[in-house]
C-alpha cells in the first residue's frame, strides 16, 4: 500500500509503519463504545465539600506550596477561527439591500450579529479596533450608519484590521480594564500567580501553542511580563510546546484507503487534543494545574476560582500523600492486615475507588499487590459543575472488560446513544466536565510517569470531514482528559458554575462575566 517515499514521509513525521497500519485498523473495525454503569453523582463519585472542608484543604495546599514546584498547563494551540464562525456565515449572506438589513435588525438574539454589532463598542478589543478604524479614515457609528456591515466585520476578521479570524485565542483581548485591554493568555498569567505559584516565587506557566504563532507570545510577554510580576510580586517562568507532528494521524477516503495530497503525499490530520498528551509528559512539575486558555474571567471575578483551584489542589496533595506513604510502606515489606484494611476504608471513602468481587477472597500478599499496582499511578483532581444545558463530556462510572468499575470523564461521542439503557444514564446525569483538573505526575519514588502507559487506546474518535469537495474519515487520539487519563487514579470534586466561563463564540465576551462592569 505505501512506497518507499511514505515510509520516508513517516520517518520525517517520527511516525512508524505500525501506527499507520494501527491507524488504518482502526478506521476498519471503527472504536467501541463506552459502556456506562451510571452517572457519577454527588454522594457517588462526586464529592462536595462544607466550608469548613474547603478551608483545611485549601490550607494543606499552602503548607505543601513550600515543597512542591507548581505548573499551570495551558492549551492554547487552537485558532479563533470557530469564535467567528458566524460572522463568516454572514459576510457570505449579507449584500446590503433593505431586506437584509431589515432581517439584521430584527435578529435580536444575544448570539446574533446584530448583537454583536450594536453592543461592540462594550466589548475589550474596541478601543483596538478604533485605532484601527480612524487609521483608515472611518468610525463605527459611519459604517453602521451607512449599513456597511461586512466592511466593518472586514475589520475585526482580517489582516487589514485586527486579524482576529487566524490568531490564536490566547492573543485576543478578552477583558478591559483601565489601564488598558487584556488578552486572555495574559488573563491566565495574573490567574497563575495566586495558585500556581511555588514559595520560591517562581510562577510556572507553560502553554502549548502552534510554531507559528510563537514569536507573537513572545513579543507579547515581552512587553509585559515585567508589569505583571511587579504588581503581582512573582517571577514568571514562561515556557511553550507545539502540538508534536509524530501525534498527528492518517486520513482515509471513505473505503478506508489513504488520502493523498495534490503533490501524491499522505494527507495528515491534527490528532486532537489527545495529542497533548507527550506535551503534558514533557511538564516537570509536582502539581499541574491543567485550564483551557478560554476559561477566563476578569480581576473582579477570579476569587473564586482561585479559592476552588487550591481545594482541588490541596485535596490532591491530601490523596497523593497518604498513597505515596502506602505504597513506600508496601515496597519494602508485607503490610499488617490493619494497613490493608485502613487503606481500603481511605480509598473508598476518599476516592470512591471500588474493589471487584474476588477482592475480598485474595490472600493477604495479593491484595497488597493488588492496591500496589492500582495506586502506583498519576492521580487527577477534576473540578465538576452542576449541568445547565452545557455541551462537553460528563463524569460517569465505567466498566471496562476486565468488569472493574472506574470514574471516567466521557463525551458523547463515545457513547452509543442509540442504546436507550445507556442514552437513560446519560440523562441522569447531574454535571459535566469544565477541564479544571490538577494533576500529580510522579510516582513515590519521585520518579515522573511515563504517561502514554496509561492510555486507553481503544477511546478514539473518528469523524467526518469534508476537503476539496470529497468526503474524509478522520481519526482523533483518545481525548487529553478522557481516554489518555483513563488508567490515572480519578477523583471528582463539585465546583461552582462560576468557574466556568468559557468564551466559545466573539459574543460571550459581551456576557456580564466578561464585561468591565
Amino acid at each position: 500500500m505505501f512506497s518507499e517515499e511514505d515510509v520516508n514521509q513517516f520517518k520525517s513525521k517520527g511516525i512508524s509503519l505500525s501506527t499507520i497500519d494501527k491507524q488504518i485498523e482502526n478506521f476498519i473495525r471503527g472504536f467501541p463504545p463506552v459502556r456506562l454503569v451510571r452517572p457519577a453523582v454527588k454522594g457517588d463519585g462526586i464529592f462536595s465539600f462544607s466550608e469548613d472542608e474547603i478551608m483545611e484543604f485549601s490550607n494543606y495546599f499552602q503548607e505543601r506550596l513550600e515543597q512542591e514546584k507548581v505548573v499551570k498547563f495551558v492549551p492554547a494551540s487552537g485558532a479563533a477561527t470557530r469564535m467567528f464562525k458566524h460572522l463568516f456565515e454572514f459576510r457570505e449572506s449579507f449584500d446590503g439591500t433593505e431586506n437584509e438589513i431589515r432581517r439584521y435588525l430584527q435578529d435580536t438574539d444575544f448570539n446574533s450579529v446584530h448583537y454583536l454589532i450594536s453592543h461592540l463598542p462594550l466589548i475589550a478589543f474596541y478601543g483596538k479596533l478604533t485605532e484601527i478604524l480612524e487609521a483608515n479614515r472611518t468610525t463605527y457609528e459611519e459604517l453602521t450608519h451607512s449599513g456597511r456591515l461586512n466592511e466593518l466585520l472586514g475589520y475585526i476578521l482580517n489582516a487589514n484590521g485586527l486579524n482576529y479570524a487566524t490568531l490564536p485565542k490566547g492573543l485576543l483581548l478578552f477583558h478591559d480594564y483601565p489601564e488598558g485591554a487584556r488578552t486572555s493568555a495574559e488573563e491566565h498569567l495574573v490567574e497563575a500567580a495566586h495558585y500556581a505559584t511555588s514559595n520560591d516565587g517562581i510562577s510556572r506557566i507553560h502553554f502549548t501553542i502552534s510554531q507559528e504563532h510563537r514569536a507573537k507570545f513572545e513579543k507579547m510577554f515581552h512587553a509585559k511580563q515585567v508589569r505583571y510580576e511587579q504588581k503581582h510580586h512573582v517571577k514568571y517562568e514562561i515556557q511553550y510546546s507545539a502540538q508534536q507532528p509524530a501525534t498527528d494521524t492518517i486520513a482515509v477516503d471513505e473505503s478506508n484507503q489513504p488520502v493523498r495530497t495534490a503533490r501524491g503525499e499522505i494527507f495528515f490530520r491534527p490528532g486532537g487534543h489527545g495529542a497533548l498528551l507527550l506535551n503534558l509528559n514533557w511538564i516537570d512539575g509536582d502539581i499541574i494545574f491543567i485550564k483551557n486558555i478560554d476559561n477566563i474571567v476578569p480581576d473582579r471575578l477570579k476569587g473564586e476560582t482561585h479559592r476552588y483551584k487550591k481545594l482541588i489542589g490541596g485535596y490532591l496533595l491530601y490523596i497523593r500523600d497518604t498513597i505515596h506513604r502506602f505504597l513506600s510502606e508496601a515496597e519494602s515489606y508485607l503490610v499488617s492486615e490493619e494497613r490493608i484494611q485502613e487503606m481500603i476504608r481511605f480509598l473508598s471513602d476518599r476516592l470512591f475507588m471500588k474493589f471487584p468481587d474476588p477482592f475480598s477472597q485474595f490472600s493477604h500478599e495479593a491484595r497488597q499487590s493488588f492496591l500496589f499496582e492500582r495506586l502506583n499511578r498519576p492521580i487527577r483532581v477534576c473540578g465538576m459543575v452542576k449541568n445547565e444545558g452545557e455541551p462537553g463530556g460528563g463524569p460517569f462510572w465505567i466498566q471496562d472488560d476486565s468488569e472493574f468499575l472506574s470514574l471516567q470523564i466521557v463525551e458523547s461521542s463515545q457513547i452509543d446513544l442509540t442504546d436507550p439503557a445507556q442514552q437513560a444514564i446519560v440523562n441522569k446525569s447531574t454535571h459535566f466536565n469544565p477541564v479544571d483538573l490538577v494533576c500529580s505526575m510522579k510516582d513515590y519514588r519521585g520518579k515522573h510517569f511515563h504517561l502514554p502507559d496509561f492510555v486507553d487506546e481503544r477511546t478514539g474518535f473518528i469523524s467526518l470531514k469534508y476537503s476539496g469537495g470529497k468526503t474524509l474519515k478522520a481519526q482523533e487520539l483518545p481525548g487529553l482528559w478522557n481516554g489518555a487519563m483513563a488508567r490515572w487514579i480519578t477523583v471528582f470534586v463539585e465546583v461552582p458554575i462560576t468557574t466556568f466561563n468559557p468564551v466559545k463564540l466573539v459574543n460571550d465576551l459581551l456576557r456580564k462575566e466578561h464585561l468591565a462592569k
